[in-house]
């Protein structure tokens, strides 16, 4: 017996329809990269399907400002902040992946934002 590709498209559908879409922001590289690894982890073991964790493009914020408050104004200094991103997919998720990531603790310093 073999599938026709309708019914195979259906099935694909239907279990991609349960999407949640995580995305990780910090100023601090390395706790993101860990928040990622530990979702990641932990969503896998429910047997939901996970893509990625995607490195979004780094943007670095620049602040230039006097070095003195009255003279000197060719005197300057700058200052640059950089904030990474990751963003993670999961597909066909359970009420057991919902569980897994709710109580999931992540360390202070990361922003994380779902998306249904």
């Amino acid at each position: 017996m073999t599938l026709s590709p309708s019914a195979f498209h259906g099935q694909i559908n239907k279990n991609m329809s349960q999407k949640i879409r995580i995305k990780l922001k910090s100023y601090d590289h390395t706790l993101v990269e860990k928040s990622a690894e530990k979702i990641v982890k932990n969503v896998k073991a429910t047997g939901a399907i996970v893509s990625g964790p995607i490195p979004l493009p780094t943007r670095k914020r620049i602040i230039t400002v006097n070095r003195s408050t009255f003279v000197n104004k060719k005197s300057r200094e700058q200052f640059e902040i950089s904030s990474y991103k990751r963003l993670i997919d999961i597909y066909s998720s359970t009420a057991k992946t919902v569980d897994a990531l709710m109580k999931l603790e992540l360390p202070c310093g990361v922003e994380v934002e779902i998306k249904v």
